[in-house]
């Protein structure tokens, strides 16, 4: 008879298998920890406490996730998933056997969504719903009492009362006797969940299973959470112990959950970090879940959300409903969470806390009790905690978070990838295409670098425009040799400004590395999305080591390229101020261009949107002969604009960028006309000067000199716009209009100014087509924006 009884067991088992089969869902972005206010450094301590836990065999392997401000700020596996009887390692994708986790994240949740809908109360009475229920003094326990574990029944109640199917489990069930008081005492149980999953099924319709897969976890795309895993999922599951002589992949290791088809409401649920991460922000964001398209989704109301995560007092501490917050269960939060974080833990080695007020969730899944069942994990979680608390460096309001002097410095994606001891790019052939702006924060240059690491093979150097020295202002560059490194630099503004095939034949990856200035038509931004074609086509990887945008990457302003007009200064669909890092850029070209690439962006740490190059604490190298100062990179974008037309932008004098004029100007009455704008964050001086070379040269201009007033408030693009309406307005004759939309590339503005309409009309005009661009840019972006 007991064989039989396992049989059947067994066999709901393989019906379920195929319960949780769809597709893969939709995680969180991936981000540096500092671009939402988290210090990687002290991170980076968690690989040496979990290392230290493998040697002592509290697990085989697990992984740790952080996220904060929508983003995962921090996801690694470490050991193996599998020991006995093959050892395989463990991976980010792993699929875990969440164990008791299934109270908090399915059943409690699933209980809460009835209650936001009206169909149950808190101090509803489980025998109102199941009069059988109610005896042996069991009348009293309330829906409340189960969630807080207050109800008085015992943790568990004999496997065998579990073992002739779910309705003989459910009658042994409702005859058990109170072990004290309702209401009287904290004493964990899993027969709690059992009985408010029996609770979900009678007022829902559905089984625990059905109603959190309708009901919370599709809604939320977590595709790979559910009960019974898939086959292709069970794959991917960490195995726990051996259960008549077999392994346990993919089936529920609890043994009432086993025998009740591995549906239960105190264990049964499987997911993955990704999948637990969506979860974890949705309880952070009240209740819902915004997704990259600008779609939404409530899956529960604020109201229940702050209602579910509220403290209740117990005997010995303090419950959150279905939430752990202080008990003796408390171990595995650590020290350094706030006093509002909840969270829960699981007997296979699981771990899941929500911290509101340090706007963070920490995951912590392992498969602990494989192969013998002997590992531990609770204390070594609760250091975890720790560190994750520690690390909190700036709240994401933008305040500071902690005392000054443990504020992080930025630094870029160079800086970065030699903190990993250059793990992204070991084992690998490799072609830098960099200049003289390719150097970390101590100032060594990234080739060195590349060329010393230890385990990388760095083959060739290519250079951008003005090459690897940043000196030429020519039209065509040299290839030539490498003083520090003594490898070739393969010029990608001469003969060809792409790499050819022959150029990528001994290397695998290509590694760019080159301070741009944020504008469009700066062609460092072209040479990144040629090579990035080439290296699609020819078969190789692509890694860019991101550096902070110098004129912040917030502000944006057009006019936009017009479609169907690329060339090496509009390279990509953009507006000339985009407010994006190459990386970010990178990420675009990728996804925009259909590019079958495999790209890495090394993000940089400690940079936040809003800063200019002057708050990164980074030391400014003139990315170009001629943008000397962070003062010419902010004017660039407007004044650039104007390079091609018959206007000398001071080139050739020590202030080009800032200065402008030609010999036919009168510079009293174009100041005059300039200042009379009231153009925000700049002032027009008139001067009088002579540009030794370039436009005009030897030739005495009349013009202005542009003063910066208020960085903050400055708007370039509309700087440039302006200048160009008052010289349509002055100088119809004189002005050569004919190189206007080189820069530009837009002919709708062009034909604005040509037209003399004012300035209001001509930046109305340069704007269309922006807020499209803002929406797609909105997925490709690496740091969190306000």
């Amino acid at each position: 008879m007991f064989g039989k009884r396992i049989f059947l067991a067994v066999a709901l088992v393989v019906i379920c298998v195929a319960r949780l089969d769809w597709a893969t869902g939709q995680s969180l972005p991936i981000v540096a920890p500092e671009s939402v206010g988290l210090d990687s450094l002290r991170l980076g301590k968690i690989a040496a406490l979990v290392e230290g836990g493998i040697a002592e065999q509290k697990m085989p392997g697990c992984v740790v996730c952080v996220g904060r401000g929508g983003k995962i700020a921090y996801l690694e596996a470490f050991g193996s998933r599998q020991v006995q009887p093959e050892v395989l390692p463990m991976t980010t994708d792993t699929v875990f056997d969440l164990a008791s986790l299934t109270k908090p994240i399915a059943t409690a949740t699933s209980v809460m969504k009835l209650v936001e809908d009206g169909q149950l109360r808190l101090n509803d009475s489980v025998a109102d719903y199941f009069p059988d229920f109610g005896v042996n003094g069991k009348d009293e326990i309330t829906i409340l009492d189960l969630l807080v574990h207050q109800s008085g029944l015992i943790p568990d109640n004999s496997l065998a009362d579990y073992l002739e199917g779910s309705e003989v489990a459910w009658q042994r069930i409702c005859g058990l006797k109170l072990i004290s008081a309702v209401g009287e005492k904290f004493k964990y149980s899993d027969v709690n969940f059992i009985v408010l999953a029996k609770l979900v099924q009678k007022v829902s319709g559905q089984s625990i299973d059905e109603f959190t897969k309708v009901n919370i976890f599709a809604p939320l795309k977590m595709r790979e959470t559910g009960f019974c895993p898939s086959a292709e999922l069970v794959l991917r599951s960490a195995v726990t112990q051996q259960r008549d002589g077999q392994w346990i992949q993919g089936q529920v290791h609890d043994p009432r959950a086993f025998a009740l088809g591995g549906v239960a409401g105190h264990a049964g649920l499987f997911s993955t970090a990704n999948d637990l991460a969506v979860f974890g922000q949705m309880l952070l964001d009240q209740g819902k879940r915004d997704f990259e398209d600008g779609q939404s989704v409530q899956v529960l109301s604020p109201a229940t959300v702050q209602r579910m995560r509220r403290p209740v007092q117990v005997s010995s501490g303090s419950r959150c409903l279905g939430w752990d917050h202080l008990t003796g269960f408390s171990s595995n939060r650590g020290d350094l969470l706030s006093d509002q974080a909840f969270g829960h833990g699981g007997f296979t080695g699981t771990v899941f806390w929500v911290d509101p007020k340090l706007d963070l969730f920490y995951i912590f899944l392992s498969n602990r009790v494989h192969p013998d069942g002997s590992g531990s994990i609770n204390p070594l979680a609760g250091r975890i905690a720790n560190v994750i608390a520690s690390s909190v460096r700036e709240n994401l309001d933008g305040s500071d978070a902690e005392a000054a002097e443990l504020a992080v410095p930025v630094l870029s994606g160079i800086d970065v990838l030699q903190q990993s001891n250059f793990r992204q790019v070991k084992g690998q052939r490799l072609g830098l295409i960099t200049n003289h702006t390719g150097r970390n924060v101590e100032g060594i240059a990234t080739s060195v670098l590349l060329a010393q690491a230890k385990g990388v093979q760095l083959k060739v150097l290519f250079s951008p425009e003005h090459g690897a020295a940043g000196q030429l202002d020519r039209a065509n560059v040299p290839d030539g040799m490498d003083s520090e490194t003594g490898l070739p630099i393969l010029s990608l503004y001469g003969d060809t400004k792409q790499p050819t095939a022959k150029m990528l034949a001994d290397i695998d990856t290509v590694v760019f590395d080159v301070q741009d200035i944020g504008c469009r038509f700066y062609t460092y931004v072209s040479t990144m999305g040629l090579a990035m074609q080439a290296a699609a086509e020819q078969g190789k990887k692509f890694v860019v080591l991101d550096r902070p945008n110098p004129i912040d990457g917030v502000t944006i302003a057009g006019p936009m390229r017009d479609a169907g007009r690329k060339s090496f200064v509009a390279f990509h669909d953009l507006p000339v101020r985009h407010g994006m890092t190459l990386g970010e850029l990178a990420t675009m070209f990728k996804a925009e261009l259909d590019l079958e690439l495999e790209l890495t962006v090394i993000p940089c740490q400690g940079w936040k949107p809003s800063q200019c190059w002057d708050q990164t604490g980074q030391t400014w190298i003139n990315p170009s002969p001629n943008m000397r100062n962070l003062n010419q990179a902010l004017l660039y974008p407007g004044i650039g604009m104007l390079e091609m037309t018959g206007l000398s932008v001071g080139r050739g004098t020590d202030t080009p960028f800032e200065m402008l004029g030609a010999p036919w100007i009168d510079q009293q009455s174009f100041a005059i006309q300039l200042n009379g704008l009231s153009l925000p964050g700049v002032t027009f001086i008139p001067v009088q000067f002579t540009p030794n070379s370039s436009k005009f040269a030897e030739q005495r201009c009349g013009g202005v000199q542009i003063l910066i007033t208020d960085r903050k408030a400055i708007q370039s693009t509309s700087v440039g716009l302006g200048i160009a309406v008052v010289l349509r307005r002055l100088y119809p004759n004189d002005w050569d209009t004919k190189g206007l939309d080189v820069l530009m590339v837009n002919k709708a503005t062009k034909d604005g100014i040509l037209q003399q309409k004012s300035l209001s009309e001509v930046k109305a005009i340069s704007m269309g087509g922006v807020n499209d661009f803002k929406r797609r840019r909105r997925s490709f972006l690496l740091y969190p924006r306000n």
